[in-house]
């Protein structure tokens, strides 16, 4: 019986993962674990506070919950690590180098997120392949290009399990958004579903790849799943769902309320979005393990809009 450890199990990926994981393998066979205090979306999950810079603190949880696989999720995000980039460079590459560690002495299978952010302004912008120029210009990207190198080093060098997506934009609704710029596409619906009008930091006309967190859960258990021949990629693949500008998610959300309005007042997070692709390429996943998305930016906005109401005074109670 697999058992898994989530480190980050408290953030917007890392409770709806945790969640699956554990319909996936039995709750008790998920351990979650987070810097910060549990949140209700993991009560019913065994909790260990963890700092994954902490080495032996690590290892002492891996060895108590006899773990075999480990989904570290804990990372500084792209608005945020502009803020304190010293900061954001330890805390990500520390980490991830400490469970690469891991894993390597006791033969764990990893998974290990990596982002759109690793592209940069020389990177082609349209249907950006797989292999391609990488240079990105903030600490998060940065960390994250460093980052997929070292988990190819550790597959090579060592035969460490180790797998990777290249996330683009994740919206969910079951949690508030995390500082990256993307998270406009999260708040955008609280706003509109709270009857105010939506300020975005960035211009209208700014496509990024996007993907609903439906599908990005869907894509990292189909990837930790896969047998470990159809895995060719061991730095981290492209993943792709849907590309859209801010102007076309307003639009779409006044499908259903028709009064909603925005403004767009540019911000420095604008810089950081301007350097990442309009849209991208996975033919490789979808190739290699057979990846493919379920929705489309419609069908996302009505699922959202169903969905959310029911979360909203929890939002502001908490």
């Amino acid at each position: 019986m697999e058992r898994i450890l989530v480190i980050g199990a408290c953030g917007q990926l890392g409770s709806e993962l945790t969640n699956e994981l554990g319909k996936l393998f039995g709750n008790s066979n998920v351990i979650a674990s987070d810097i910060s205090q549990p949140v209700a979306a993991i009560s019913n999950f065994t909790f260990e506070q963890l700092d994954v810079m902490n080495a032996d603190q690590l290892s002492g949880i891996v060895e108590t919950h006899d773990i075999t696989q480990v989904y570290h999720l804990a990372a500084i995000l792209s608005a945020k690590g502009e803020e304190n980039p010293k900061w954001a460079w330890n805390l990500n590459m520390t980490g991830l180098l400490n469970v690469l560690e891991l894993a390597k002495e006791k033969n764990l299978r990893i998974y290990w997120p990596s982002s759109i952010a690793v592209f940069g302004p020389t990177t082609p912008r349209v249907n950006t392949p797989q292999d391609t120029v990488m240079d990105p210009n903030t600490v998060y990207g940065i960390s994250k290009l460093a980052g997929e190198r070292w988990c190819e080093y550790y597959h090579e060098k060592y035969g460490v399990d180790v797998r990777s997506l290249r996330y683009p934009g994740l919206i969910g609704y079951k949690s508030l958004p995390g500082g990256g710029t993307t998270d406009y596409a999260v708040d955008i619906y609280h706003k509109a579903l709270r009857n105010e009008p939506f300020e975005c930091f960035l211009s209208e006309d700014t496509y990024l790849p996007m993907m609903y967190m439906s599908d990005a859960i869907k894509a990292t258990l189909d990837l930790m799943q896969a047998p470990a021949d159809q895995i060719k990629v061991r730095s981290s693949y492209n993943v792709s769902a849907i590309s859209f500008s801010p102007k076309e998610i307003v639009e779409s959300i006044r499908k259903g309320i028709p009064e909603f309005s925005a403004t767009y007042q540019p911000d420095f997070r604008q810089a950081i979005a301007d350097s990442w692709p309009d849209s991208i390429d996975d033919s490789v996943a979808r190739n290699d393990w057979n990846w493919s998305p379920s929705f489309d930016l419609d069908k996302m906005t009505n699922d959202i809009l169903k969905n959310l109401p029911a979360l909203l005074n929890e939002f502001e109670q908490a």
